[in-house]
């Protein structure tokens, strides 16, 4: 099934498209385009939700509140930054990264002592470096090498062992629920009350299920609100956890799934 993802070709997300398929896959601009294609039924998408070093993704995140999408699969890939210019790392006079390289590779950036000007992708950083001489970019290899780019410094991220999870996303719910994986769900509280966290998550430790990850994203209600994302493995007490959590606030159901493994 043709799948569509962030673009242009180069960056981590194509990476991983390109690892989990051989049909079609679709280059979008930005991560709302990729919701965007997904909720017009072109497509099933891929996008990144978090990282082992820089954490959540928000726009991915606030995508997943506000669109009709249900995740169906998860997969991870190895991710490694480059810094690419036309000059050595001393003489440049800016860099483009996407904000997620940025958090990623912050301690290389902080030594080069230019300001950082924040692109739409990996691919985007490239191509603004390669059309404007003395700036450089931190980008992907792929993505370096289209744009013309030459590689001043590999592996530039902060941490070895750096990781990006991604999301299959689709626009309809499968007919079976996978017996093993995990569930995400969104959680919007009604209304605030001393002990409201430990009421909804102890649900969960009653019937002994297991949560994998909890993060917190503004409502944007108002300073102070906020709802809650929540990934669960999966396990016979859920529906019932579910059930009883539904009591105390809304809670979206993103969806079942298990992981997918790439072709390489």
């Amino acid at each position: 099934m043709t799948l569509c993802c962030l673009g242009p070709e180069g960056t981590f997300s194509h990476e991983m498209a390109c690892a989990l398929t051989d049909d079609e896959i679709i280059l979008v601009p930005t991560i709302t385009d990729v919701f965007r294609a997904v909720t017009e039924e072109r497509c099933d998408g891929i996008v990144p939700v978090e990282n082992s070093d820089a954490g959540a993704v928000g726009p991915v995140m606030d995508c997943l509140y506000r669109a009709h999408v249900v995740i169906t699969g998860e997969a991870y890939l190895s991710v490694a930054h480059h810094f690419a210019a036309t000059v050595p790392a001393g003489k440049i006079t800016a860099l483009y990264a996407h904000p997620q390289a940025h958090d990623q590779c912050l301690r290389f950036i902080d030594t080069l002592g230019v300001s950082v000007i924040h692109t739409e992708s990996n691919s985007a950083s490239a191509m603004q470096a390669a059309s404007h001489p003395g700036t450089g970019a931190i980008t992907t290899e792929v993505a370096a090498r289209i744009a013309g780019l030459p590689l001043q410094q590999r592996n530039v991220q902060n941490t070895k062992n750096n990781t990006t999870r991604f999301l299959r996303i689709s626009a309809h719910r499968p007919e079976r629920r996978p017996e093993t994986g995990k569930c995400s769900l969104i959680i919007d509280p009604r209304a605030d009350h001393p002990g409201l966290l430990y009421d909804l998550l102890s649900e969960f430790n009653r019937v002994g299920l297991n949560l994998t990850r909890i993060e917190s994203r503004p409502s944007k209600r108002g300073m102070g609100n906020y709802i809650f994302f929540i990934d669960v493995e999966i396990g016979p007490g859920l529906p019932e956890a579910l059930d009883a959590v539904g009591r105390l606030a809304t809670v979206k159901d993103l969806g079942w799934y298990g992981r997918q493994e790439g072709k390489r």
